[in-house]
């Protein structure tokens, strides 16, 4: 006797992996990663999260081969409009402030400054944050008004 599953075997079957498959898809959104040559660009110009995630881990890696204090980047998230202002700031914090100016509460998160095959990670929450989009950008003197990108909550 040769038995055939059901319909309803194969409807609960493909629903749960179709379920896992999501929720896979979920937790990949709440890890992103980003990489910056020794040019001025991020590989990506926008990264998006899922707010579901409430933290987000970021993986930061500089492709180049430069040291940090020639060609330093980093990640800083902010509001659009507050990025010239901490900018600015920035600078005059200086390398060892990773150019962010210590307790600046316009910083919504940001790496170290790193060189050239150096990585570096960060968990940011985004509690408070609505769903919009925000800058992303890297505050290493110069590089700010170019290396940007748009990080969008959904």
């Amino acid at each position: 006797m040769h038995l055939q599953p059901s319909r309803k075997t194969l409807t609960h079957a493909a629903t749960g992996v179709l379920l896992m498959l999501m929720s896979l898809s979920a937790m990949a959104a709440c890890e992103v990663q980003i990489s910056a040559p020794d040019g001025l660009s991020f590989d990506l110009k926008e990264l998006s999260v899922e707010r579901s995630c409430g933290t987000v881990k970021l993986t930061f890696t500089h492709t180049g081969k430069l040291a940090k204090n020639i060609m330093g980047h980093n990640w800083v998230l902010s509001k659009a409009a507050d990025l010239t202002g901490i900018a600015t700031d920035g600078q005059k914090a200086g390398l060892d402030n990773d150019y962010v100016k210590p307790g600046d509460t316009r910083v919504l998160a940001f790496t170290k400054i790193i060189g050239g095959g150096e990585s570096t990670s960060i968990n940011f929450s985004l509690e408070g944050l609505r769903e919009s989009e925000y800058t992303y950008f890297c505050s290493f003197p110069g590089h700010w008004a170019i290396m940007k990108g748009l990080l969008k909550i959904n």
